[in-house]
């Protein structure tokens, strides 16, 4: 499937949950940072992953923190490494696919895990030394 079918597909709601891999969940983040700005990119997908969390039966899953946490880094990476296809960016960025998660470098487990953080957006809660560019 190309990213413009990915897209279509998920924007569309016909995207099925079998489908709907963590990596699949951060290729269509890598593809909503490329085509909008990343406020609207971040409004936009967070909208659609609700919508289509409801229509599959997963309302639970949408974790709000993790969803713009992702998207924030994939936006970052994306400029700093102006990859053109995402199998190149996810070869530069393993640990966005990866266990241990990317997330536990900023965040500690009790914040990732509360209620507060899955309905809210919150702000990294560990500190982290940024690495040079």
């Amino acid at each position: 499937m190309t990213d413009l079918d990915l897209f279509r597909a998920f924007e569309s709601g016909v995207l099925s949950r079998e489908a709907f891999s963590h990596r699949v969940h951060v290729q269509l983040g890598w593809i909503y940072v490329g085509r909008f700005p990343l406020a609207e990119a971040i409004e936009r997908f967070s909208a659609r992953l609700k919508s289509w969390a409801r229509k599959h039966g997963a309302d639970g899953l949408y974790h709000e923190t993790i969803t713009w946490a992702y998207l924030m880094i994939i936006n970052e990476r994306r400029h700093r490494q102006p990859e053109e296809e995402f199998e190149d960016f996810i070869a530069a960025n393993k640990d966005l696919i990866g266990k241990p998660s990317v997330l536990e470098d900023y965040y500690t487990r009790e914040t990732l895990e509360s209620d507060y953080a899955r309905h809210h957006y919150v702000m990294p809660d560990k500190a982290i030394a940024l690495k040079a560019a």
